[in-house]
This record gives C-alpha cells, structure tokens and sequence, in this order.
C-alpha cells in the first residue's frame, strides 16, 4: 500500500471530507444561528428544532453502525434498535439517579417509579450509576457485551443469510418483552422519564440543548472517521472479501468468524453511543426502542441513502426522518407506514443502490478511473494473503 494512502485526505476522501465538513458546519452554525439571531428573523433556529436535529444526528450514527456490518460484512441485523436501546437505557438510569429528592415521591435514592411499585432498596445493577463516568462506561459495554455473545455463538456456528436476521430480530423482541415487565427495575411499560440534570445543567435548558446537539454531531463525525478507517484497512478488505465470498476467505486461512464479531461488536457500541445522546434530547426511553420495526425501519434509511457507502446511510436516515416529521406532524400521519413502505419498495426497484450508491455509478461512467475510490468498491482480489496459511490437507485413506 502506498505511502500517500495512509495519509488523512486519502483516508477519508474527497467526499468524506465534504461530509465532515457539513457535519462540523453544522455543529457550528446551527448554534450561532439560535444565539445570535432574533426569534422573528428568517435566519433564528429555535431551540425545539436544535433537539430535533440533535436527533436526527443519533439516528444518522446509528444508520452507520448499520451500514457498516450490513454494508461491508453482509451482516443484515434486524436488532440495532437493541444495542441503541441498551445504550439509552444506561444513559436514562443515570439522569434517573441524578433527580433525587426532587421526584414526586422525595426519595433521595429510589427513582419515582420504584417507589409507586413498593421497591424497598435499589437493585444492585442500579449501582454505580450515580456516577457519569461509569454510566458512559456501561453506554458501550452493555451493547459491546450483547453484541459478543450473541456473536460468538451465531458467527461461531455459522449462521448466515436470513435464519441470522431472523434471530436478531427474535433477540430484540425478547428484550422488548423482558423490558415492559415491571419487576425487571426499568420502569416497565412506562420506561424511564421526568429528568432533570445532565452533569450538575439543566436538561431544559437552551445550553444544554446546543450543547447535547454539537456533541452528537461530533459523536457522528468520529463515528464515521472510525467506520472509515475500519473499512479502508486491511481489516475492512477482509470484511468486504467476507461479505463477497466468505467461503473463499475461510480457505485462504482466515478466521471469518473473528472478523465478524469485531465488526458486530464495535457496530453494537456506535449504536449505544447513539442511543445515549438521543435520550436526554428526547427526554424519554421506554421499551418501545426495542420493537423490531424500529430496526427494520433503520434498514430502510441505510437502503434509501446507499448500502456500503457510510455516507448515503447517515443520508438516508436524515432525509427518512424529515420525511416522517413533516408527515406525521399532519393529516398524513395514520398513512407513514405506507408511504414508508412504498418508499421502500421504490428504491429497491429504481434505486437499488440508493441515492449515494447511484451517485458514485453515475460519477465512476464518467470517470474510467476514480480517484476517490469508494471501499464498496472493493473486491476481494485486492485482499492480501494471511501470514499463515492453511495446512496441507492429508491424502486421503
């Protein structure tokens, strides 16, 4: 590999530091423009659609944790929306210790809902997240952890295709149940609500809002600097070659399975990263975030903005969930699921390769030879052969 293709342009692209460059735009402007500008101007942000942006940009992370298992691993999942679950529910229990005696209740250590249900002392895996440092700890180890066992054993014992999304799918669906019961100490069907303080500030609080809305824009640009380097690594090569041809890969001596879990499990922890900084803008985590059309659902934004791109997955997840705001916010709103699914159903047949996909079709007729060569555009022939290889296998009796 040549030198020039390690170097941080090269690495990110031309496009990828275009994206950059909105995204951290925005983490600046957007501010500037709710701050410095009169509520009657054309140019005044408010600051409710500050938080509705600052979740647009959770979601558009969690749609690259997504692409990048499903677009570069060919790991279809149908329960990201678990991990990104997981990683609000460890940022809900933290904001829930922070309210203390100021609940309706007054009890300086039982959140409201323990109360009303007659807990007498809080559960032990309550402990500990009074303190943000480990409540930040557990944001990724919670999913990470989920994400390795349930790794392990499904790469392991190589299960693939669609019996691999079906059991992702069934593993979110027992979490939503296990979660709306009362006796797990999550809240049950009511979740986890009412905060008051992130870090000693007021969760309502204009600030904060501004504040929770560039960290989750810069929480996106880092995300997608890692999905980026992952992908154009020689690691990323073994994961494209996985997905192309993963019976070849395993005869050329690498252990798939390995590559897979670490690609699943660093997915799971952006996801729950996502997650935590989606809580405290929308105030709210129930167990609703588990119910498997939400993952099918982030399926659709990655198909929509372009599978194996990165780009066109933070894309299409914006773009999806202004769609859903605009209409749902109207007479339109009994009929989103249709219009979802037709969307759907349109960019498989027309748009296969979604919006960024097509994009860089059109751009690479144009240009025999790209220079910012896309790493879905990889091809296993350009994966290198492990250091050991296979053994030679015994002639036979």
């Amino acid at each position: 590999m040549s030198t020039a293709t390690t170097t941080p342009p090269a690495l990110l692209g031309k496009s990828g530091l275009v994206f950059l460059a909105v995204v951290l735009g925005a983490a600046v402007l957007v501010p500037l423009l709710n701050l410095l500008t009169a509520p009657d101007s054309a140019l005044h942000v408010p600051t409710y659609v500050v938080s509705l942006l600052g979740k647009y940009l959770t979601y558009a992370l969690l749609a690259l944790s997504v692409d990048l298992i499903w677009g570069y691993v060919g790991i279809l999942s149908l329960g990201q929306g678990a991990f990104f679950a997981l990683g609000g529910y460890a940022m809900g229990m933290y904001l829930m210790r922070q309210i203390g005696p100021r609940g309706v209740y007054g009890d300086p250590v039982l959140p409201d809902f323990m109360v009303f249900l007659n807990w007498k002392e809080l559960p032990w895996f309550w402990y500990g997240f009074d303190m943000f440092p480990f409540a930040a700890l557990m944001v990724v180890l919670a999913p990470g952890i989920l994400a390795l066992v349930f790794g392990w054993f499904a790469f392991r014992s190589r299960v693939t295709g669609v019996y691999l999304s079906i059991i992702t799918q069934a593993m979110t669906f027992a979490l939503l149940l296990a979660f709306f019961r009362n006796d797990m100490g999550f809240g049950g069907n009511n979740g986890l609500t009412d905060f008051k303080d992130i870090l000693g500030f007021n969760i309502q609080a204009d600030g904060t809002r501004l504040t929770l809305f560039v960290l989750s824009a810069v929480a996106l640009a880092l995300g997608y600097v890692l999905c980026r380097f992952l992908v154009r690594s020689h690691f990323g090569k073994v994961l494209i070659a996985i997905r192309d041809a993963e019976t070849r890969v395993r005869f050329t001596g690498y252990r798939a399975e390995n590559y897979k879990v670490v690609a699943f499990v660093v997915s799971a922890m952006l996801a729950g990263v996502a997650g935590a900084l989606y809580v405290p803008q929308v105030g709210i985590i129930n167990p609703s975030e588990f119910s498997p059309a939400n993952s099918i659902e982030i399926i659709v934004w990655v198909a929509v903005g372009g599978r194996g791109t990165l780009i066109g997955a933070a894309l299409g997840a914006v773009l999806v969930n202004y769609a859903k705001t605009y209409f749902t916010s109207g007479m339109l709103a009994p009929y989103w699921l249709f219009m979802l699914g037709g969307l759907f159903v349109a960019v498989t047949l027309f748009l296969p390769k979604g919006i960024v996909g097509t994009f860089y079709d059109w751009r690479s007729r144009r240009s025999p030879a790209p220079a910012d060569l896309e790493p879905a555009d990889l091809a296993p022939a350009d994966l290198a052969p492990p250091d050991k290889a296979l053994p030679e296998p015994k002639p036979a009796e």
